[in-house]
């Protein structure tokens, strides 16, 4: 059995971080990875990383068959430096499946071949998979894909389908809706966008309209199957029929092929490995980093998943899982949204006493200098704080300007004083001046 100080496995975001810094430090580590094309984790090779990737190549216009070989690029690219990084760092990289034979003994499997591992510390990062949905046929039908497979089409096209309104499935809507497919969005959810800001969600959903995708809500898919070559989506309001399906209906912890049933690794309701503020599972020494912990699917969590292990490993353990403040997110359509804190109602339910202001990109120099006046921010404040207590970005670059407003919420800057700021000129960020006037 060959023993190590630390084992990680999968190649994600908090796992690969965390292990080159262990060994840069002189602790003999392996990471486990089961696919050399998982490399660097689901970012870099199957999200983040390729779909934006795709959507640039798309803004500029060019060919479908351009825009995969400039993803497959900029992937194999990017893959290529984590093994290289990693590697460099003096981690053994060991290409196999790995499951576990007790607390802390792990089992790889490459081929017929079989070893069995052990160490003090063993990091989980397995991250996550889509979920499927108990629809008959779905996973038998053609030309049905999920996030993955949907990035790897041989041809475009000319109909595109997708299950699920969420994030995942309407960023893709809007990139093959650039590239030239006919799209539709069959979302079960009643309302579009239920978790942003009603006045921003009809403005997108009225956007994404206006660019030709079809969005229809309170879908519910009876069963999937094929026509020919033809996709045929049974509802209850009738079929619609597709050249390709994806169904985007969220994702899960890949925690299967962990074999944890053989461990005393406990289980969350919603099937994610229970951590706790250590992110350390209920096995002692047996951690658990980025989206198999059941936190939110990003991988500056995953990051921050890392921050959190490598102070209790390294460190005085002294932050925490609970220590860690406000998130934002970006959801990259066009153009992006991006949002923090609390929204208008849920800070109406929590009692707080607020005040909100919106203003249209429309009103903005920068907008008219972009000749795009698409867009609103609009921003929750407490008026006896003076804390900002949520916002919402939906503007070209609003994904970079919402870290502005990560940095205000977690040092507790007034709202005030962001009114007040000197910004350069012209820019949108200039106008958290005016969106703080309140």
């Amino acid at each position: 059995m060959l023993t190590y100080d630390l084992i990680v496995i999968g190649f994600g975001k908090a796992g690969k971080t965390l292990a080159a810094k262990m060994a840069s430090q002189g602790k003999k580590v392996a990471l486990i990875e089961r696919s050399k094309a998982m490399y660097g984790g689901t970012c870099i090779n199957i999200a983040c990383i390729p779909t934006k990737t795709l959507l640039v190549a798309a803004e500029k216009g060019l060919s479908f068959d351009q825009v995969m070989a400039e993803k497959n690029a900029v992937t194999s690219r990017l893959n290529g430096k984590n093994y290289a990084a990693i590697s460099g760092a003096g981690v053994d990289i060991i290409d196999a499946e790995a499951h576990f034979l007790s607390n802390k003994v792990i089992e790889i499997t490459a081929g017929d071949e079989k070893e069995e591992l052990t160490a003090e510390t063993i990091v989980i990062n397995t991250g996550a998979v889509s979920n499927v949905l108990p629809i008959p046929g779905l996973t038998e039908t053609k030309h049905v894909y999920d996030s993955t497979g949907i990035q790897n089409l041989m041809e475009l096209p000319k109909r595109l389908g997708v299950l699920g309104g969420g994030n995942i499935g309407l960023e893709f809507a809007g990139l093959y809706n650039k590239l030239g497919s006919q799209v539709t969005v069959l979302d079960a959810a009643p309302v579009f966008l239920p978790r942003v800001e009603p006045s921003i969600a009809a403005l997108a959903k009225q956007y994404m309209e206006e660019d030709g995708i079809q969005l229809l809500q309170n879908v519910q898919t009876k069963q999937i199957k094929n026509d020919g070559d033809e996709v045929v989506v049974v509802t209850e309001d009738g079929e619609f029929r597709f050249d390709a399906l994806l169904y985007a209906t969220g994702r899960k912890p890949n925690v299967e092929p962990l074999q944890l049933e053989n461990t005393d690794i406990e289980l969350t309701e919603r099937g994610a490995i229970k951590v706790n503020k250590h992110l350390e599972t209920s096995v002692p020494g047996v951690f658990a980093a980025g989206d198999v912990n059941g936190g939110l699917q990003f991988t500056y969590i995953s990051l921050d998943d890392f921050r959190i292990l490598y102070s209790y490993l390294a460190g005085d353990g002294s932050y925490t899982l609970e220590d860690r403040k406000n998130v934002p997110t970006s959801m990259f359509i066009t153009p992006p949204l991006a949002q923090i804190g609390l929204t208008e109602k849920e800070a109406q339910e929590q009692g707080l006493p607020i005040a909100v202001k919106e203003i249209p990109v429309a009103a903005m120099p920068r907008g008219h200098v972009n000749a795009d006046l698409r867009g609103a921010f609009k921003a929750v404040v407490n008026t006896e704080t003076k804390e900002i207590v949520g916002a919402t970005i939906f503007s070209a670059g609003a994904q970079e300007i919402i870290n502005i407003l990560t940095v205000a919420m977690d040092n507790k800057i007034p709202y005030t004083y962001l009114s007040k700021q000197i910004f350069t000129h012209p820019t949108l960020a200039e106008n958290l001046n005016d969106l703080f006037a309140i």
